[in-house]
Formats: C-alpha cells, sequence, structure tokens
C-alpha cells in the first residue's frame, strides 16, 4: 500500500511524459490519415457513384419507363443488376414528383427521395445524406426525355449511393503500412522517452526534483543567511554567484551574475585574490584586501570534479570594525606590556644596585641612581616639551621601554612638535603613530641580530646599532608623522602597493600581522590624508598625513583627558 503511494521519480515522470507525447503524436497522425481517406474517398467514389447514375439516367428503358403515367415493374432487375455490378449500396429512380419508384429498398418505394439542402430541381448533387439510418455518399442526376414528345423533359431522377466507411476501415484503407508505421513510432518513442529520462537522471546526478527543491532551498537560506559574503567564479573569471552581503561588502550592481571582473571593474589585489593570481591565493590562507575603505579578509578555494576545473568560491570577511576593537583593546595591550617592560627594567636595575652594595661600592650606587634618574627626566623632558598631547606622548614613552627591551632605540627627532588634539584626533594619532613604530621596531631588531649575508665582513658594532626615529609636525589643519628606522627597508616590488594590499613583509609569513597597515591607512584616509613609505640609504621611512584639529592652550587648560 505504501509503494502504490510512493512518489513518481524523475526518469519514471520523464518516460510518462515522452510516453504521452508519443500518444499525442500517434493520435495526431491518424486523424490526419483519417481526414485524407475521407476526403480520397469523397474525391474518388462521389466521381465513380456520379458516372454510375448518368449511366443509368441516360438508359433508354429508365426514360421509357419514367416517360409512362405508371412505371412498370421492369425497372427492377435493371436497379438491382445495377448494384450487383457496381457494388454500390443503394440504387433508387424517383418520377418526376419525387416519389420513389425503384429501389434497391423495397420499403422505401412510394416514399419521397430524399435531396439535399442546397439541392435544386430537376438538377444534378451529390454529396452526403442518412438513409436506413446509416451515412452514404450520394449522387442524384435528372433523367430527361430523348423523344420528339418528351425531348428535355424532366421525367424523373436516379440517386445512387455509396456508404461511408468506419473509422476502422479507413485507417486500413489509408495504408497498407499504417500500422507498421505506428508501430515503428511507438517504438523509437518509448526507447527514445527512455534514454532522455536515463540522460536527466545523470546529469541530475540521480537526483529527484524534491531533492534538488531541497537543495536549491537549502542553499538560498545557507548563503543568504550567513553574515559573511561569498561569491563564485567560473573558470573565465565570470560571477555565478554572490550573496547579499558578498555584494555590498564589495559595492557590485544588483545584475552583476553573468559579468566578468573586467567588466566589474574589479582590479588590483582583489582580482588578483578572486582570480587565484597572486602565491598562495588559491590555497586555504586568508589574504587581507582593502576595498573601499573596509578591510576584508578573503579565503579562495578552487572547485574541481573528475580533475576538471569548473571556477572558485571565496569568502569575504568584514575585519573592520574588528579592527577597530583590535586598535581600542590595544590601547590596554600596550599599557601591560609597559608595565611588564618596566618591571623587568626595574628589576634588572634593583639587581645592580643590589649587586654594588654587596660589594660594598655605595658611591657608585649613588653615581649609577643619579644616572638613571636623569636619563628619565631627559626623556620626560624631551617628550614633554615636543609633544604636548598626553595620550601621544604617553604612547611613545610606552614604546621607548618596549623598544628598550628589545635593544632598539627610539628617538625623538628635534624637528619634532605636536600640541594638544581632540581626544577622537589624539587616539587615531596613537594608533597611526602605535602601528608604524611596532613595525619599524620589529624591522630595526630583525636587521640588528640578523645573520651578515655570506662573505660579508662583519661591521663595525656601532653600524649595528638599531633605532627608530620619530618626527611629528603639525600646522594649523594637519599633522604628518614620520617614522624611520634602521631596517632593511621594504621591497621595491611592494613599495607602492603594501597599504592597498594591506599586508607588510612580515604578513608574507604571518598572515593576519599586516591588518596593522591596512588599519594605519584607513585611519589617514578618514581624515583625509595618506601614507607612503619609501626607502633611505639607513632603511624604511614611513610618512603619513592627517587632518586634525588641535585644542588650543586656553581650552586644552581646562580640556578633561
Amino acid at each position: 500500500m505504501v509503494a502504490a503511494f510512493r512518489r513518481q521519480t524523475l526518469a519514471g515522470e520523464m518516460l510518462v511524459l515522452q510516453l504521452a507525447i508519443v500518444v499525442v503524436v500517434l493520435l495526431a497522425v491518424a486523424a490526419v490519415s483519417l481526414a485524407q481517406s475521407e476526403a480520397t474517398f469523397n474525391r474518388v467514389e462521389g466521381r465513380r457513384v456520379g458516372a454510375l447514375a448518368e449511366q443509368l439516367a441516360a438508359n433508354p428503358l429508365v426514360r421509357s419507363q419514367l416517360a409512362q403515367p405508371v412505371p412498370q415493374e421492369a425497372l427492377a432487375p435493371l436497379v438491382n443488376s445495377t448494384q450487383t455490378q457496381s457494388g454500390v449500396t443503394s440504387v433508387t429512380v424517383a418520377d418526376a414528383g419525387g416519389r420513389i419508384v425503384s429501389s434497391t429498398n423495397p420499403t422505401t418505394i412510394g416514399d419521397r427521395l430524399p435531396r439535399g439542402e442546397d439541392a435544386a430541381e430537376g438538377r444534378g448533387w451529390s454529396g452526403s445524406l442518412t438513409l436506413d439510418g446509416g451515412r452514404e455518399l450520394v449522387a442524384q442526376v435528372p433523367v430527361l426525355g430523348a423523344t420528339q414528345e418528351n425531348l428535355g423533359q424532366h421525367l424523373g431522377t436516379v440517386m445512387i449511393g455509396e456508404a461511408d466507411p468506419t473509422v476502422w476501415q479507413r485507417l486500413s484503407g489509408a495504408s497498407s503500412y499504417l500500422l507498421a508505421y505506428l508501430g515503428i513510432a511507438s517504438g523509437l518513442g518509448l526507447v527514445g522517452s527512455w534514454l532522455l529520462a536515463r540522460r536527466v537522471k545523470r546529469q541530475t546526478l540521480g537526483l529527484e526534483p524534491r531533492e534538488i527543491a531541497g537543495l536549491a532551498e537549502h542553499r538560498e537560506a545557507m548563503l543568504y543567511g550567513i553574515a559573511e559574503g561569498v561569491i563564485a567564479l567560473d573558470p573565465q573569471h565570470r560571477l555565478t554567484l554572490v550573496n547579499d552581503m558578498g555584494r555590498r561588502l564589495l559595492d557590485l550592481p544588483e545584475d552583476c551574475v553573468g559579468r566578468s571582473l573586467a567588466e566589474l571593474s574589479i582590479e588590483g589585489r582583489l582580482r588578483d585574490v578572486l582570480a587565484g593570481d597572486r602565491d598562495g591565493a588559491a590555497g586555504r590562507r586568508d589574504e587581507v584586501v582593502v576595498r573601499h575603505g573596509r578591510v576584508l579578509v578573503m579565503n579562495r578555494m578552487t572547485v574541481t570534479k573528475d580533475g576538471r576545473p569548473l571556477g572558485s568560491v571565496t569568502t569575504l570577511r568584514d575585519r573592520t570594525e574588528l579592527a577597530r576593537l583590535e586598535r581600542e583593546i590595544g590601547s590596554f595591550r600596550s599599557s601591560s606590556e609597559l608595565l611588564r617592560a618596566q618591571a623587568h627594567e626595574f628589576a634588572n636595575q634593583l639587581h645592580t644596585i643590589s649587586g654594588l652594595i654587596q660589594i660594598g661600592e655605595q658611591d657608585e650606587v649613588v653615581s649609577y641612581i643619579r644616572a638613571l634618574n636623569q636619563r628619565r627626566q631627559s626623556l620626560d623632558v624631551t617628550l614633554s616639551r615636543r609633544v604636548r598631547d598626553t595620550a601621544v606622548a604617553a604612547l611613545l614613552m610606552a614604546k621607548s621601554s618596549l623598544a628598550a627591551e628589545r635593544k632598539v632605540s627610539l628617538r625623538i627627532s628635534d624637528s619634532t612638535a605636536l600640541d594638544r588634539l581632540t581626544p577622537e584626533d589624539a587616539a587615531d594619532v596613537a594608533t597611526v603613530v602605535g602601528n608604524l613604530v611596532d613595525n619599524a621596531v620589529d624591522a630595526a631588531a630583525v636587521a640588528a641580530t640578523g645573520p651578515e649575508p655570506h662573505g660579508a665582513a662583519v661591521p663595525d658594532p656601532a653600524a649595528r646599532e638599531a633605532w627608530v626615529e620619530v618626527e611629528l609636525r603639525q600646522d594649523a589643519s594637519s599633522v604628518e608623522i614620520v617614522v624611520r628606522d634602521s631596517g632593511p627597508g621594504v621591497a621595491p616590488e611592494l613599495a607602492r602597493e603594501v597599504f592597498s594590499h594591506g599586508f607588510t613583509t612580515k604578513a608574507a609569513q604571518e598572515g593576519e600581522r599586516g591588518i596593522g597597515l591596512a588599519l594605519t591607512r584607513l585611519v589617514c584616509e578618514r581624515h583625509g590624508g595618506e601614507i607612503s613609505v619609501t626607502n633611505t640609504p639607513d632603511g624604511a621611512m614611513f610618512t603619513a598625513r592627517m587632518t586634525v584639529s588641535h585644542l588650543t592652550d586656553a581650552v586644552a587648560e581646562g580640556a578633561p583627558r
């Protein structure tokens, strides 16, 4: 019982549909054959019964008998012999008044001769009439007088009829090979339907329509319900699928599906990642891309089936807000790092003082403490005199301790001059300075501790000193941040693209670390500025420019910090 109500498979539905089409075609062929058979019957048999009726109407016996007031029985043998010899269905003779005087059906003698609706009195006519409950094709021919007494006079009418064949008779008479043709057509239709059903089954991977509909519904729910962007490309780099989030993140038009990357004006690193033209872009590693003020993390996977490439699928995640949160968390991280570095530095200093006391060098203890105090006061005085914004000054103080822990000297340029800024601008300037100083310290530390090229002479220790120099310049409406380092510099092929690509030389090995420069560029652009990098004889020099609002001295003294 359950099997009886089981849903029909796709192959079964296709087979039934094709069989229905074959049946309809066969019925149409049969109808055409019937129509052709009927037309042939009316044409051929109409001529034959008409000729027989004309021949009988011209018979002298018929004329002589109809010329008498009461026709004799001599017409009956002639009527029957005409039917027997010609094989027609009926032969009827009527007088001038239309009364039947002789017929192959004796029961009609004395009745009125049936006439067609458009038949004229005394004129010939042919067509179909209902006689004795059956349809017949008849021909009616008038009998005219031929003697001098009745020359041309209408003496009566001769009617000869042939019964219409049945449907089966017409089909069998249409063509002796009609049944064979219909059988061959039915067989070909069955075989073609079965082959088509198998092909459709293979193309749908054996899935039934309800399963395909379910997959489509699940795909729509998955693609348009997730918070990540999804973009699919074919091997020719044309978009075959994109969800709403992907279209929003890349600012694509509504009709982007079916268009190529070139038609959508997608160039540069974004195109390289989507098309897999960059090293590692076709793998599982995340790539950082900056697009219209957003920091995007993209992961591209190539899709293949049976060794044949079908295209690629790329997922996109918006890291802009996360980068902002990382910046806020970074301030707390910097504070903790500062405390850790200072604790480490103070521990070393205490160990030194303890050792001097143990060996009895009290005077050296006093001199050592005085030197430490002077160095700290010198840095504090320099920062407080040249950098009047406390947030930026505190950041540089923290970075100085961290750099010293890595054996890197953090310098403040003599040309540095920065006034108090609004809290919002101060936070953004601190973000740019912090990211640039971190990158510079890393580069300088690596260059100072890394191995020398093979065969090169060991350099002078002074030449290997690791240092980072920060210069802050401010005018009425903008701030310029310059960070120089003693590192190896930036590779020429990356110097022009490092910010738009969102990675540094470290990002090539560590992936996600490149978010710092991308965030730096976004902050500068949000303030109507820009950032660039050049190589100097000593190392790399990053230059950032930002439009900011600074506080006057009077306002600054009362502004909450």
